[in-house]
């Protein structure tokens, strides 16, 4: 096992230990571990951090897979073709939930596919695999790229269509954040969407859709639905 990996376990230990009685570790605090660890490791090329996560990644557990996914967005700069293979088999093989999901796929997966626009391709057979959290990181992987406004090449309106009458709940609520995020950068393209598709969009997408209206427009497209 990898100096890293041990040094990380142990301050998680620690870092449990000395939590209140009753309280949890916070992600905040292991960022801050992740950010101390990825200083200290010498060797920072692409090859050698993934190494790192998968090792992490293998210990299956929720703290480390923090870390890992910290690490692998620290080399951002260093994403090339083989970079796809590696994410999506982590998404597929360590990602069981929405919350492994959303922190992998709102950094380090979602940059990799604002860098490479040509991988769209790929993200919109997500929307059909039996795992719920790879149908939901269909959505929620766009939305780096979104916030950005570097979306050109990519189609939410199309990831949202497929999305649209998903039988997951935590699917339903993904592609609603996406057109939220969308809306931040373009309402008027979200609010038509929203107009044309409010008889047929379950409701829990729809109200996330909309949260970031301002409260009169808002207040509108509810009565509608």
């Amino acid at each position: 096992m990898d100096r890293i990996v041990k040094e990380a376990i142990t301050k998680i230990q620690e870092l449990e230990k000395n939590a209140p009685n009753g309280k949890h570790v916070v992600t905040g605090d292991i960022r801050k571990l992740s950010s101390k660890l990825f200083k200290s490791i010498n060797d920072k090329s692409i090859e050698h951090i993934l190494g790192l996560c998968e090792e992490l990644l293998n210990q299956r557990t929720w703290a480390l897979g923090v870390i890992a996914y910290d690490f692998a967005y620290r080399v951002k700069n260093q994403y090339g073709e083989s970079t796809y293979d590696v994410f999506f088999r982590w998404l597929k093989d360590y990602v069981s939930g929405w919350g492994d999901c959303d922190d992998f796929c709102t950094h380090a997966f979602g940059e990799l596919l604002r860098q490479d626009k040509s991988l769209f391709a790929k993200v919109i057979l997500w929307t059909n695999d039996h795992d719920f959290w790879v149908r939901r990181a269909s959505a929620v992987i766009l939305i780096p790229a979104i916030k950005k406004n570097d979306y050109n090449g990519i189609e939410p309106l199309e990831i949202a269509n497929r999305l649209m009458l998903d039988e997951h709940d935590l699917v339903l609520k993904g592609y609603g954040w996406m057109l939220k995020s969308l809306s931040q950068i373009d309402q008027r393209c979200v609010m038509e969407y929203l107009i044309e598709n409010y008889e047929r969009m379950p409701r829990v997408a729809y109200r996330y859709a909309l949260e970031k209206f301002d409260k009169e427009t808002r207040n509108k497209l509810m009565k509608m639905k």
